[in-house]
């Protein structure tokens, strides 16, 4: 068996056990603990999401640490999904919010460094392989968002979003996924850069980027541009469950499979990156960045005017420009950050850019989304197109703020030379 066909299963089965819950987790939160509450949960939910970001902010630097420093990375790797897989389990005994948020930052600590290590274990053995990183590991990587979406079809043909039958599922999953990791060849720890300072061990040297101007300012949209992303994640599930209450929309494919549909999300991303290359050339980061932001305004606005009936294509227009929103902010954002920062400095750089989105972007994310969706919840009914509306008001905003203050000027043979 080739290396690249079991880093293809690695990268699919990282990101398959995340889908089983992801996306369904607010939708059955809001199901079981929101009458236990009497009333909105809106503010839980969000915090609980929220807590992954709280996860992000330390977890990956120490785990990595010690795949760097102390065990073979494999198997750091493989530790880290078996416990992830044992706590998440606990959610099955989730009595209230307060508990599942603990159980969610809890597998969040072992998950989310997961990522990373996943990502410096398929390039190390690529590497180790004679293969050519940039070439071989983005079809591979595909494949992570071919288990994503898969893992959301399970969970939701099986009704298992609604119960507590998604993490024993996902724990399940975890524990395979674990095992799975020590069949790797060996990653061994390097022990080098023994003298780092522990600030530059947890990637905080990289903080020095904010004295240049043009990063700085990146590095806060990019941070606003990652509250942005968690929001959908949160509450997509719920707002198409909750028209279930509504006799028209009852027993609508929409409202039984809310999982299956927001999984044409991922689908539209996993076409939108084909496009990348062809925008960047011809349109510059800043305007691409720009098209992702247009793109968030586009999902939030057609959330707010969809429903599961005859609205439903509103909904699906949504998904699309999910697609564009995710993809144009990711993967341009990662490719500025290594342009504009220095070699010695780009792992460091990309860290920060992660920690800007995936851990303050999300802390923020998750506090506003669930402050929001209170707000506007009147006797224990969430008002979800003045829910919606509101957030594409903060993409738009963001949109302005960003053409206005960012300053950028296109050069294509620059970014050709990157791309060669």
């Amino acid at each position: 068996m080739s290396i690249k066909f079991r880093l293809t299963i690695m990268n699919f089965l990282q990101f398959f056990v995340w889908g089983i819950w992801l996306i369904s987790l607010g939708g059955y939160m809001g199901q079981v603990f929101g009458p236990l509450e009497g009333g909105s949960i809106g503010l839980s939910i969000g915090r609980t999401y929220g807590s992954m970001g709280w996860a992000s902010l330390f977890m990956p630097a120490l785990l990595g640490i010690l795949a760097d420093k102390h065990f073979s990375a494999q198997k750091v790797l493989g530790i880290s999904h078996i416990i992830a897989g044992i706590v998440i389990f606990f959610a099955t005994k989730a009595a209230n919010s307060t508990e599942m948020y603990w159980i969610i930052f809890t597998t969040s600590c072992f998950y989310m460094p997961t990522i990373a290590l996943n990502n410096s274990v398929s390039y190390a053995l690529l590497n180790k392989f004679s293969y050519d990183i940039q070439k071989t590991f983005t079809p591979i990587r595909v494949w992570g968002t071919v288990g994503f979406i898969l893992a959301m079809w399970a969970t939701d043909l099986t009704d298992w979003k609604s119960t507590t039958s998604q993490f024993v599922f996902a724990s399940v999953a975890m524990i395979i996924t674990g095992l799975y990791c020590f069949s790797l060849p060996d990653v061994p720890a390097e022990n080098k850069n023994n003298n780092q300072s522990l600030s530059s061990k947890f990637g905080l040297d990289s903080f020095v980027l904010f004295k240049q101007k043009k990063l700085a300012v990146f590095f806060i949209f990019a941070m606003f541009l990652g509250a942005a992303l968690q929001i959908t994640n949160m509450f997509g599930d719920t707002f198409i469950r909750d028209f279930g209450s509504n006799p028209e929309y009852q027993g609508t494919f929409g409202v039984e499979h809310s999982v299956f549909i927001i999984s044409l999300s991922q689908i539209s991303e996993m076409l939108f990156i084909l496009a990348i290359p062809f925008f960047l050339n011809r349109f510059g980061i800043k305007h691409v960045m720009a098209f992702s932001m247009i793109a968030w305004v586009l999902r939030f606005g057609l959330f707010g005017i969809g429903n599961p009936g005859s609205g439903v294509i509103f909904l699906i227009l949504s998904m699309i420009a999910y697609g564009m929103a995710f993809d144009f902010f990711n993967i341009s954002g990662s490719l500025f950050v290594e342009k504009e920062t220095d070699s010695k400095m780009r792992s460091s750089a990309q860290g920060l850019f992660m920690l800007m989105t995936n851990g303050i972007g999300a802390i923020i994310g998750g506090e506003f989304a669930g402050r929001t969706v209170s707000y506007f919840t009147i006797d224990n009914k969430v008002q979800w197109t003045s829910v919606w509306f509101s957030f594409a008001g903060y993409a738009f905003v963001i949109l302005i703020l960003f053409t206005v203050i960012f300053k950028y000027k296109h050069n294509p043979d620059e970014l050709e030379s990157i791309n060669h």
